[in-house]
């Protein structure tokens, strides 16, 4: 298939209405009591990063509610907590300090989106306000919020994303150590994959922290 492709944003305009006034206006550069209680219900987070290339990256980060802290009114924290060691992430924002952060509270419908300028911050001080389980994490994602507003409830309301009626039973697919052992190395015996399935489990119940 031949694609038509849209190349201006002149052509683009013409195939949408315009933007209710609302929606321009809700958009803001400082947070407010109500993103302000948002972000302190909030457990996850996904971050758009992108290196000097402007390759794109889309990382998860999860924790107990409330785990993104408020330093002021246009900035927010973020701990870096045990992860895989790629640092995608975080060797992006040295790269290029630009950082997109999508908000998702369990059950809510709505989202909240962060726009902003990115640094990794190392300060004891900063290091403790986040130690949790007894753990403090390596390093802190601190985020100069340029924009940010809330999203209304379409997609999330789309997918059902919440609803217990949209959960996948896990066992639909393999796990995640046979899906790996069948990219990397396919003639992995069945003992070795299993090998690799509980080193991966013990790693999520050990190394959360």
């Amino acid at each position: 298939m031949e694609l038509e492709l849209v190349k201006t944003k002149a052509a683009l305009r013409e195939l949408y209405k315009p933007p209710m006034d609302l929606v321009l206006q809700k958009q803001k550069n400082t947070l407010d009591k109500y993103s302000i209680q948002f972000l302190s219900l909030s457990p996850f987070i996904i971050l758009s990063t992108s290196n000097q290339n402007n390759n794109m990256d889309c990382s998860p980060r999860g924790d107990h509610s409330g785990f993104v802290q408020v330093l002021d009114d246009c900035t927010i924290a973020i701990p870096d907590r045990p992860g895989n060691n790629r640092l995608d992430t975080l060797s992006n924002i040295i790269d290029n300090p630009t950082i997109g952060i999508l908000v998702l509270v369990p059950g809510f419908g709505e989202c909240l989106r962060i726009n902003g300028s990115a640094k990794i911050a190392v300060n004891n001080e900063l290091l403790e306000r986040f130690e949790y389980r007894g753990k403090q994490p390596k390093s802190v994602i601190v985020v100069s919020i340029n924009e940010i507003y809330f999203h209304c409830a379409k997609s999330i309301t789309r997918s059902g994303l919440w609803k217990e009626a949209s959960n996948v039973e896990r066992n639909i697919m393999p796990s995640l150590g046979r899906i790996l052992m069948a990219q990397i190395d396919s003639s992995k015996t069945d003992n070795e994959v299993k090998a690799v399935e509980e080193l991966i489990e013990n790693r999520v119940k050990t190394t959360l922290y």
